[in-house]
């Protein structure tokens, strides 16, 4: 296989899990690359993907997750023809010059489903059937997989000579509500408090990659006792599946923060999903439902489709896939910290400005908690 905008491997691991050899690797971000080239040390790494004039011979499988930041609500939502995430037709380019791989699979953000009113996808799926392939996508929660944290994400899977399908709709567990908010851990993201608060039991929101500059925007817990504290990076990594300091190596690239890290964790595909497509491909039994309703009805995208040929076609299925045994959230605050007065006191600002509704209890943890660090409530006023 070969990995485009391969990021910290995280897609790379876990196919590798089944048996799949990364034989090169495409990154542009050089913290990334530095982190690729510590944990695939026999894998040629390149920089840019416009550089690239071909794929290597045999290639069986291209791993794409290409970037999100012109697709995604927290990014700049230019679209597909975004200078970004435009460059998945970079994709599209090596694949035809290789006459195309037995399976490509991409990787991305579900705002994308519903951008421009559609114009991403249509985009994506108009050049995989220019290029003779059958497609099909699911948006899939980690928490499927025992990861407490509310990431959802488009895998789309595509191929000239075998049917997607089986491998993404061949198993399909239903919907699945985790935890007790009274006696549970709660994720939430302490910079938000105004229009939304990305509110998960027994989870943390999605992670993000934090700003440009360098600066992290790990979420915030709410854990039973009233106490707030924060994730740190490494329980970040494990909340994607990698193993501790996994990131570590991206200290050593020139110019590279420690608050970059964060950057790589949040834009990273969780291991265990990329486990699962793995698992999947490696045998893709199970029951496939198909609807056969024409996806291209002037809505947004479904959660699930498959096309080929011009037409689409919905899928009746969940995003959760499996239901792997849950891991607790208070498993993966090895390396947290309380969050801070200042912190407290600036979300209780914003959420005194706006018209959320909060769970039960939670602004009176969030008070005492802020009461606790030494903080006033003056502050929050």
């Amino acid at each position: 296989m070969v990995g485009l905008f391969a990021g910290i491997g995280g897609l790379e691991l876990g196919l590798g899990v089944h048996g799949w050899s990364t034989e090169l690797l495409c990154e542009i971000d050089s913290g990334a690359r530095a982190v690729l080239s510590a944990h695939f040390p026999d894998v040629e790494v390149h920089q840019d993907v416009t550089r690239l004039r071909a794929l290597p011979t045999g290639t069986e499988l291209v791993a794409a997750g290409f970037p999100c930041q012109d697709l995604s609500q927290a990014g700049r939502t230019a679209g597909i023809t975004g200078t970004r995430s435009g460059l998945v037709d970079e994709v599209f380019r090596l694949v035809r010059r290789r006459r195309g791989p037995r399976w490509l699979l991409i990787e991305n953000v579900p705002f994308m489903l519903q951008l421009g009113r559609g114009q991403a996808m249509r985009h994506i799926t108009s050049a995989l059937e220019g290029l003779g392939y059958m497609w099909a996508y699911r948006v899939v929660d980690a928490r499927a997989f025992g990861l407490p944290q509310r990431r959802l994400r488009v895998l789309m899977l595509a191929s000239r000579t075998e049917d997607p399908r089986p491998v993404l709709f061949g198993a399909d567990a239903g919907p699945h509500d985790i935890g007790d908010p009274r006696i549970d851990p709660c994720g939430f993201y302490w910079t938000e408090g105004v229009r939304g608060l990305g509110w998960a039991v027994n989870a943390v929101p999605t992670l993000k990659g934090g700003s440009g500059l360098g600066i992290a925007s790990p979420p915030a817990v709410r854990l039973p006792s009233g106490e707030i504290v924060t994730p740190g990076i490494v329980d970040a990594e494990r909340l994607q599946g990698f193993s501790r300091d996994w990131t570590a190596p991206a200290l050593a690239a020139p110019g590279v923060r420690p608050g970059h890290r964060w950057k790589l964790v949040g834009n990273a595909v969780s291991v265990r999903m990329a486990t699962w497509v793995g698992g999947r491909l490696a045998d893709p039994s199970g029951d496939v439902v198909l609807e056969e309703q024409d996806a291209l009805s002037g809505q947004r995208w479904p959660t699930a489709a498959w096309g080929r040929a011009g037409t689409a076609y919905r899928v009746p299925v969940s995003t959760w896939p499996i239901h792997a045994p849950y891991e607790d959230l208070r498993w993966f605050l090895e390396d947290a910290q309380l969050l801070s007065a200042r912190a407290t006191a600036g979300f209780l600002r914003r959420a005194g400005r706006g018209t959320l509704r909060f769970p039960p209890g939670f602004l009176a943890d969030v008070q005492n908690h802020l009461l606790r660090m030494g903080g006033s409530p003056r502050e929050a006023a």
